[in-house]
């Protein structure tokens, strides 16, 4: 048994491993080649996320969905490149949004340019995924168009946070439908479709790739109040300082309201006060990581594991099936 990717993932078929490794590579090859301009500091802006590292775990989830149509189809690669393009382009976009001063353990872009250089780079990098993107068909084209339709939405309703009486916790949860699981979704779709697997297959491995992105960002909530910067690769409550309600939080208020325990409702008023004070901050992450809720939101990023998991029935009994379970166990160990 061997292991492939940032995640540990085990593999038990050598050729599986020789195509998962082969295909990631040029992926790589293919991001530094896409995020080349004819001007260097676009081309180092652009290569700055790209050369920081990354699970690059939209590629992977591409190259096992490959696996259950014609693997070696020259139209996976590309694909793999388009969606790791589009995640970047977000990530830079995302920083600005939440003044982020670091991610994948160097400076941000808008930490070390400034707001503009981030939001044209990201601007830029959706451009060439589109270049990419027209070579692919114009099937290829409209699903990457509904996909980030969808994730624009999940964003905007992100920031407008739920309307009167729609329970919060709901309303998040559709946010991340959007914001993450349309993009994991189509990395997926992309793999099957690119491979010529059938519709069925590919509508399996659809509605497995929105749970399981579902589950990847719940445990990246998890991370940013448990973990320490080393571990995530981006500074600790970020989120939490920027006002930003991620699930602890609100399984947080939720169990406030609910219960009407005194230290809940004071950790909420913690919370609701300003945070960009060093030691306010730091004792609000403190009570958080101490508090139930955080296992709350461990058992909430299980179960959208575990739905993801069981998405996968229907396909065949292969070692790209049972590799695409083990990465269900993978995000939730991310979680704690």
């Amino acid at each position: 048994m061997t292991v492939v990717g940032p995640f540990g993932l085990s593999v038990r078929d050598q050729a599986l491993e020789a195509d998962v490794q082969a295909g990631l590579a040029a992926v790589e090859e293919g991001l530094l080649e896409a995020t080349k301009s004819e001007v260097p500091f676009i081309t180092e802006a652009a290569q700055h996320l790209v050369r920081a590292g990354g699970k690059r775990f939209r590629p992977l989830l591409v190259m096992l969905a490959a696996q259950f149509g014609d693997r070696h189809a020259p139209g996976i690669v590309p694909s793999a490149v388009v969606v790791e393009l589009t995640h970047l382009a977000t990530l830079y976009h995302d920083d600005v949004m939440d003044e982020a001063e670091v991610r994948r353990g160097v400076p941000s872009a808008n930490a070390r340019w400034d707001n503009s250089v981030a939001v044209l780079t990201g601007d830029f990098l959706f451009a060439r995924a589109s270049h990419i993107l027209a070579d692919l068909g114009p099937e290829a084209v409209r699903v990457q168009a509904e996909a980030f339709e969808r994730l624009v939405t999940g964003q905007i309703l992100e920031t407008a946070g739920p309307t009167d009486g729609r329970d919060p916790v709901e309303h998040y949860l559709d946010v991340l439908g959007g914001k993450t699981g349309s993009l994991v979704a189509v990395s997926c779709r992309f793999g099957a479709m690119m491979s010529g697997a059938d519709e069925t297959v590919i509508d399996v491995l659809t509605q497995y790739g929105e749970r399981l992105g579902v589950a990847f960002q719940l445990a990246d909530d998890v991370l940013d109040i448990a973990s320490d910067s080393h571990e995530s690769g981006k500074t600790p409550g970020t989120d939490l300082r920027e006002g930003i309600p991620t699930l602890p939080v609100l399984r947080l208020r939720e169990r406030a309201q609910r219960l009407g325990l005194a230290e809940d409702i004071a950790l909420c008023e913690l919370l609701d006060s300003d945070l960009s004070d060093d030691a306010r901050h730091a004792e609000a992450l403190q009570a958080l990581r101490a508090h139930p809720a955080l296992e709350q939101a461990r058992r909430d990023t299980v179960r959208y594991a575990e739905e993801a998991r069981a998405a996968l029935a229907p396909l065949r009994d292969c070692d790209a099936r049972a590799a695409l379970m083990e990465l269900c166990d993978a995000v939730v160990h991310r979680a704690g």
